[in-house]
């Protein structure tokens, strides 16, 4: 008889990641994962307890692709910082368009979300670039990042393309906007307090 072949945890995942990348969500299912791993479906619920938790799992696989996104951009220096987690965001949404629907698209009622590692950190670097409350900066992030989000998915649903400098143009020009609106508010504020 021969050996049995043990299939692991993180091939499993890394097997649903593919199926998704191919053909979005909805392609993982126990039957699926396992046809694409020539077993049987045995090995996915050996190591999962539920396909729940696998999807939970290939949720997280999906999101440490998207922080490796972010650290690619940054680490190469052509933007500021915060600007460069949004260029990440879109070119995350237009190279792996289905983890990005997966992770940015996907319907979220009843789920309990938290602040994730790259939002507080775009909220840090917001409030240090401007001298500003850490309210304030959460409200010029969110502004901001309805817009990253817009051009994301309409790169990731292939509805338009846009070259990646007209992009960052467009990024530099609605975050001086925001940043002029905040801070003229802030100042007035003062002004009106003295």
């Amino acid at each position: 008889m021969p050996p049995k072949i043990r299939i692991t945890k993180e091939e499993i995942v890394q097997t649903a990641l593919d199926l998704v990348r191919a053909d979005g969500e909805g392609a993982i299912n126990a039957r699926a994962i396992a046809a694409a791993l020539q077993c049987s479906t045995q090995p996915i619920f050996s190591n999962f307890r539920t396909m729940e938790d696998l999807q939970e799992a290939v949720v997280a696989a999906s999101y440490e692709i998207y922080l490796a996104f972010l650290r690619r951009e940054a680490e190469g220096g052509k933007y500021p910082q915060y600007k460069s987690f949004g260029m990440a965001y879109i070119r995350f949404a237009e190279e792996e368009k289905e983890l990005f629907k997966l992770l940015f698209m996907r319907d979220r009622r009843g789920e309990h979300l938290v602040p994730t590692k790259d939002f507080d950190a775009s909220i840090t670097l917001i409030m240090n670039a401007n001298g500003i409350t850490r309210e304030k900066a959460e409200r010029m992030h969110l502004e901001m990042w309805t817009c990253v989000h817009g051009i994301g998915t309409m790169l990731a649903t292939s509805f338009l393309s846009l070259d990646r400098e007209l992009i960052s143009e467009m990024l530099t020009d609605v975050y001086q906007g925001i940043r002029a609106r905040h801070l003229s508010e802030e100042n007035e504020h003062v002004c009106n307090s003295n």
